[in-house]
């Protein structure tokens, strides 16, 4: 089962439907990175699943979105983000492709720089606790959602349960999203020492 959980919403300026800086919020998508490698990371040789790597909770993206739907393959005034860009978000993303990929799809609509849109997705991935009790298994193992929404909730000051909410499609794939901090960048949660 793949694990996304989504638990970070800033709000952002309207413009137009699908251009740059046209949206509403951002979600935060978290995947736990052992499950994905299980799924199709080993069978694509991704790096992310070698075995000296030690991932758990990757950024899986931030995303712009709107109050139904989302933006995405926005026009950007901005080049494209440079090699070394991307392989500086290979550790919180696990790869850098999985960064290129996230800049293309939707930091190309957030209206910002690739700098700058790397830089709020660490900003962002940086302020969220993922719960260290999931990187202690030893083996494979099936949890329900609600364990897995209670333990970020139970580290992460300001996240409510019913602004989480955990969907899991037919191949096990799960998300969970949330409606946190939608008012402004400046009111994600405190960095955590």
């Amino acid at each position: 089962m793949r694990l996304l959980f989504a638990a970070l919403m800033l709000s952002a300026t309207n413009v137009r439907a699908d251009e740059a800086g046209d949206f509403d919020y951002y979600v935060m998508s978290l995947s736990w990175s052992p499950n994905w490698c299980l799924l199709e990371g080993d069978a694509r040789g991704s790096p992310q699943c070698d075995d000296n790597a030690n991932f758990g909770w990757v950024l899986h993206g931030l995303w712009p979105q709107y109050e139904s739907g989302w933006p995405q393959h926005c026009f950007s005034e901005f080049s494209a983000p440079s090699r070394r860009m991307t392989e500086d978000m290979a550790d919180i993303m696990g790869t850098s492709g999985s960064a290129w990929h996230q800049w293309n799809k939707h930091g190309s609509c957030s209206g910002l720089s690739p700098a700058d849109y790397y830089a709020l997705m660490r900003l962002a991935y940086d302020r969220i606790t993922r719960p260290g009790v999931f990187l202690r298994l030893d083996q494979t193992i099936s949890l329900p959602a609600s364990v897995v929404e209670e333990a970020f909730i139970a580290e992460n000051d300001g996240l409510d349960p019913p602004e989480l909410t955990i969907t899991c499609d037919a191949a096990g794939r799960c998300e969970c999203l949330s409606r946190s901090w939608r008012n402004s960048a400046s009111s994600l949660p405190a960095a955590r020492p």
